[in-house]
C-alpha cells in the first residue's frame, strides 16, 4: 500500500529547493550550529579541546538518522534524540554538545539559515525571469494591441507596455525580496526564555564574553548580527515577513497569468504547446493554457499561506508556546516550494509565448471604428463641419455597428463615413485616421524608459542571479 506524496516534491517544485528542505540538510545544519557554539565556546576560554571540536567536524555527515528516531521513540523530544545521536558518533565530544543551549538554538537558527539560502534561490529565478521578460518588452513595444478595461474593448496600448506592467510587479516584488535578505538575522545565542542567563552562567557572570559568543557564533553561521532580543524563540513576525514576500511574487504571477488566459482564449497570445501534448482526453483539438492555470493554482496556494505564519505569529504566548511547531514545518518550507514553482513555470511561459500578430489585427480592425471616431471627428471640425452634426451621425454609425456585431453581420463604418460628404474625408484620409499606431500614444516610449531606467540597471546590479535553469517536471 502507497503513502501519501506531497505534489510539490512529486510533481512541481525544484531539485534544489527540495534538498534544502530535506530532513538532511535541516539535521546538518543543526551540526553546524553545535560545532559554531563549540568553536566560539572555546575561543572565549571553556575547557574545550582541540580533539572534541575535530571529533564534532569529523563525524558532521555521519547523519545516524535511523538511530535518532530510535532515541526520540523513546524520549519524545527531537533535538535531544539527536543531540544524543551525534554524541554516540563524536564519542569524544558528546559531553560538551549544546553546551548551554536551548532547543531553540538549532531549530530556530537552523530555520534562518536554510530560509535565506530559499530566499536567494528564488532572487536567482526572479531575476532570470525579470531578464527574459524584459526582452520581451523591447521585443513587442511597438505592436500595438486591443485594450480592456472592464474586460471591454478599449484605447489600443502595445503588447510590449501590457508586459511592462506585469514586470513593474515583478520589479516591485524584486525590491521586497532585496529588503529582506539584506535585513533577514539570526536568533543567536540567547538560552531558555531569551536572557542568556544560562550562558552567563558559564562565562562566570562576564557579560561582554555573553555578548561576543553570541556575535562570534552567528558570524561563523553566515550573519553579521543576531536579534537584538528575543523570547526562548526568534519572533514568528520574521515568519509573516518572509511568506508576505513570497504571496507578493504569487500574487504578481497570478495577475500575469489571468491576463495570458484571457488573451489565449481570442487566440492573440498562447503559451508554449509542445507538439506531442494532450489537451483533453475527450476532445483532441483542445490547447489548454495549463501551464498558466497550474500557475494561479499554486499562487492562490501560496497567498493564502501567509494567514498560517500570521495567526502563527499571533497566537503565541509570552517567551513562547509550541502550538507554532507543527504549523511551521509545514507552511514555510511548502511556502518556498510553491513558489519556487511558480516562478519555474512563469519563466517557461515567457520564454516560450507565442504571439499571433495577424489576430491581434484582427481585433483591433473590429474595433477601429470606435476608438477612431475621436480623431475622425476633430479631422471633420478642421475641415469645416459642424461638430455638432457630426457627433451625432457617428453616434448613430456607431450603434450601427454595435448592432452589425451583435448579429453576426457585416458593417463597415468607416466606408459609410467615407460616403457621407458631411465629414469630407477621403478614402486616404480614413486609411490614415485609422493606423492602429496612432492611437498607443507614448506606449512604445514608456515601455523603452522603464526598462532603460529600472530593469536594466537593476538586472546590471544583480547579474550575479542571472540565468538560473528552470525545468518543468510534468
Amino acid at each position: 500500500m502507497g503513502i501519501y506524496q506531497n505534489p510539490l516534491e512529486t510533481r512541481y517544485a525544484s531539485k534544489e529547493m527540495l534538498e534544502l528542505f530535506s530532513e538532511e540538510t535541516k539535521f546538518l545544519t543543526w551540526r553546524e550550529c553545535w560545532i559554531a557554539l563549540a568553536e566560539a565556546e572555546k575561543e572565549l576560554g571553556l575547557p574545550i579541546t582541540d580533539e572534541q571540536i575535530e571529533d564534532l567536524k569529523e563525524n558532521k555527515d555521519n547523519l545516524n538518522l535511523e538511530r535518532a528516531k530510535e532515541i526520540e521513540k523513546e524520549i519524545h523530544h527531537d533535538v535531544m534524540s539527536h543531540i544524543l545521536a551525534y554524541g554516540e558518533v563524536a564519542q569524544k565530544a558528546k559531553g560538551i554538545i549544546h553546551l548551554g543551549a536551548t532547543s531553540a538554538f538549532v531549530t530556530d537558527n537552523t530555520d534562518f539559515i536554510i530560509f535565506k539560502k530559499a530566499l536567494l534561490i528564488i532572487k536567482q529565478r526572479l531575476v532570470t525571469l525579470m531578464d527574459t521578460m524584459a526582452k520581451k518588452c523591447l521585443t513587442y513595444k511597438d505592436l500595438p494591441v486591443l485594450g480592456y478595461t472592464h474586460l471591454q474593448p478599449a484605447q489600443p496600448t502595445t503588447l510590449g507596455k501590457r508586459m511592462s506592467l506585469w514586470l513593474y510587479d515583478l520589479y516591485l516584488d524584486a525590491l521586497d525580496l532585496d529588503f529582506l535578505i539584506e535585513n533577514l538575522t539570526i536568533r543567536g545565542v540567547k538560552g531558555t526564555t531569551g536572557t542568556q542567563a544560562s550562558f552567563m552562567e558559564l562565562f562566570e557572570g562576564d557579560s561582554k564574553k555573553v555578548k561576543e559568543l553570541d556575535r562570534r557564533v552567528s558570524q561563523k553561521l553566515g550573519f553579521e548580527n543576531s536579534v537584538p532580543v528575543s523570547g526562548q524563540t526568534i519572533t514568528r513576525k520574521w515568519d509573516v515577513k518572509i511568506l508576505n514576500v513570497l504571496s507578493g511574487i504569487a500574487q504578481s504571477a497570478h495577475r500575469a497569468a489571468n491576463d495570458i488566459r484571457l488573451l489565449q482564449h481570442s487566440w492573440q497570445v498562447e503559451e508554449p504547446f509542445d507538439k506531442k501534448q494532450v489537451g483533453s482526453s475527450a476532445m483532441p483539438y483542445k490547447r489548454n493554457p495549463i501551464l498558466c492555470e497550474r500557475m494561479s493554482s499554486l499562487a492562490r496556494y501560496a497567498i493564502n499561506n501567509v494567514l498560517n505564519a500570521s495567526y502563527t505569529f499571533a497566537f503565541q504566548f509570552l517567551e513562547r508556546t509550541l502550538d507554532d511547531s507543527a504549523n511551521r514545518r509545514i507552511s514555510m518550507a511548502e511556502g518556498f516550494l510553491a513558489v519556487d514553482a511558480i516562478l519555474i513555470i512563469y519563466q517557461r511561459v515567457i520564454e516560450g509565448l507565442n504571439v499571433y500578430e495577424d489576430v491581434i489585427n484582427l481585433h483591433l480592425k473590429n474595433n477601429l471604428p470606435f476608438f477612431a471616431t475621436e480623431n475622425i471627428l476633430m479631422e471633420a471640425v478642421k475641415r469645416g463641419g459642424d461638430r455638432q452634426k457630426l457627433h451625432e451621425k457617428i453616434r448613430q454609425y456607431s450603434m450601427k455597428q454595435v448592432e452589425a456585431i451583435r448579429s453576426g453581420k457585416n458593417y463597415d463604418m468607416l466606408e459609410e463615413i467615407k460616403k457621407d460628404e458631411d465629414f469630407k474625408l477621403s478614402g486616404e484620409d480614413l486609411k490614415r485616421l485609422a493606423d492602429f499606431r496612432n492611437y498607443t500614444g507614448r506606449a512604445a516610449e514608456q515601455t523603452e524608459e522603464f526598462v532603460r531606467d529600472y530593469i536594466e540597471p537593476y538586472l546590471k546590479k544583480n547579474s550575479d542571479f542571472k540565468g538560473i535553469k528552470s525545468e518543468i517536471r510534468v
